[in-house]
């Protein structure tokens, strides 16, 4: 059994820039540098301003837009209403805001959906969608895609991505019920008198804005306990923050919009999604990626969702049976119930059930690291594929010296928690050309795909970069030997 690498390598790219906050610390700096920019003449303003537009002309998208909305998030350290000219607005802006380079550290754990959209193509050619965990400066892990067309013949053609990164418009949730809310906080350690006196204030649903009004107000009131009160205060607000909505202008380019932490329980970065392409019984189709939020201590999966890839939204993930890392949906219900595949014990293979989407309960071992090349721990690489034969799992074993291998194995298609196939040995093992990298000797992915009777795999090289590799389907099946 012989995969065939296409050579192809999506490399991290420095050049691709987005404009962020800059938010100098302590507070009365930015007192300082608003009263420096005071002393300007509005002739001095306008030039410094031309040679910043001049310095960063063709870097960004909307630059002026950003510039104005930074500057209203620093207005109120102004210490007069005097009306300030645009120009002074947006040199203010400038001031607080910097450049970050959302690649430049590395572009990894790849997985790949068919695009929504089809059109144009010739006959037994698919267009595809790549998602990538794009890792800048301070380790920060942000969602990127790229775009491409495999052929009849299972060639591999990646589109150019655009010059630019845009962020996306980011929408509080429009609403949160009350019963599941409090259920999530008894699940994180948050229920409590204080907990109950703010759920107490809220109907059985309610906004972000009457949640900030409830909290104030329970405060407010315990005002002696305050510091007490400090952890659940941030750990509700933070929940509310984990759900919300990014949109990005009709006229970005699929590649150049990005997908950045936003919640509070995302602050060091958006890790591994698993997208696949759901299908509901009535034939309504939509995109889930599942997904790591990391704030630097507490790992918390969470999913989004879309339809068109403009839209999404981010839940969390909810009961007893979300845990760890490495979840990955099944494309489409099982005996009328969602079905996932996990790493709840960073372990083992487990495999959950719900009739909600996002609530999941149970959880069973269904696979143990077996083979020298897995004893460390297994786990899923993205979303089971469907096949005549049964659930096709891709997973990575990790073995002596910490080498992550690609195997895979294959479940049942009617009671998918019975393994009925698996590789003895793995499809990918790194090789002399990809053990080099922020960490060294791993191969990784995050979802593959099935196009003309071949498996297409994209997969990480040590945690910097991303390739594709191909195998028929059939050579895998054979080699499958019977659990």
């Amino acid at each position: 059994m012989q995969i065939k690498r296409t050579g192809i390598v999506l490399s991290p790219n420095s050049r691709r820039v987005i404009l962020r906050p800059f938010i100098p610390f302590p507070e009365e700096r930015k007192l300082r540098i608003i009263a420096r920019i005071a002393t300007l003449s509005e002739e001095e303003v306008d030039k410094q301003l031309s040679h910043i537009v001049e310095e960063f002309h063709g870097r960004h998208q909307r630059p002026r837009d950003f510039l104005l909305r930074r500057f209203d998030r620093v207005r109120e350290h102004l210490i007069t209403d005097a009306p300030l000219s645009e120009n002074r607005q947006l040199l203010i802006g400038a001031y607080f805001t910097q450049e970050y380079a959302v690649e430049s550290a590395a572009l990894f754990n790849p997985s790949i959906v068919w695009h929504p959209d089809q059109a144009g193509l010739s006959v037994g050619s698919k267009r595809f969608v790549v998602s990538l965990r794009a890792t800048g400066e301070g380790h920060l892990s942000s969602i990127t895609f790229r775009t491409g067309v495999i052929d009849a013949q299972c060639r591999i053609e990646m589109d150019e991505p655009t010059r630019f990164a845009t962020p996306p418009n980011v929408l509080p949730d429009p609403g949160y019920q009350k019963a599941l809310f409090h259920r999530k906080l008894t699940e994180l350690g948050l229920a409590g008198v204080f907990t109950n006196h703010v759920m107490d204030r809220l109907d059985e649903e309610f906004s972000l804005e009457q949640l900030d009004a409830a909290l104030l107000l329970t405060v407010r009131e315990n005002r002696s306990r305050h510091q007490e009160h400090l952890t659940v205060y941030d750990g509700i607000v933070a929940l509310a923050k984990s759900n919300y909505e990014i949109i990005y202008p009709t006229d970005t380019k699929l590649s150049e919009r990005l997908i950045l932490p936003y919640s509070p329980t995302e602050s060091a970065g958006i890790e591994d999604a698993r997208f696949v392409c759901f299908e509901e019984p009535d034939g309504d189709i939509r995109y889930y990626a599942t997904y790591s939020a990391y704030d630097g201590k507490v790992v918390l999966p969470q999913m989004l969702e879309t339809a068109d890839f403009l839209r999404f939204r981010m839940h969390t993930l909810n009961g007893p049976g979300v845990a760890n890392k490495g979840f990955a949906l099944f494309p489409r219900r099982v005996n009328d119930r969602y079905v996932m595949i996990s790493r709840q014990d960073g372990e083992n293979l487990f495999l959950m059930e719900s009739d909600n989407l996002y609530f999941w309960h149970s959880k069973r071992i269904i696979v143990r690291p077996t083979f020298p090349w897995e004893y460390v721990q297994i786990g899923n690489c993205g979303s089971p594929i469907e096949t005549d034969a049964g659930w096709l799992v891709l997973t990575h074993g990790v073995g002596a010296m910490r080498k992550y291998s690609i195997g895979a194995l294959l479940l049942d298609r009617d009671d998918p928690s019975r393994v009925i196939g698996r590789l003895r040995h793995p499809l990918v093992t790194p090789d002399e050309n990809e053990r080099e990298g922020y960490v060294p000797n791993v191969v990784y992915s995050c979802g593959a795909a099935v196009h003309e009777g071949v498996l297409i795999i994209p997969y990480a090289m040590s945690d910097y970069a991303s390739t594709f590799a191909t195998i028929g389907m059939d050579e895998v099946l054979a080699a499958m030997e019977p659990a």
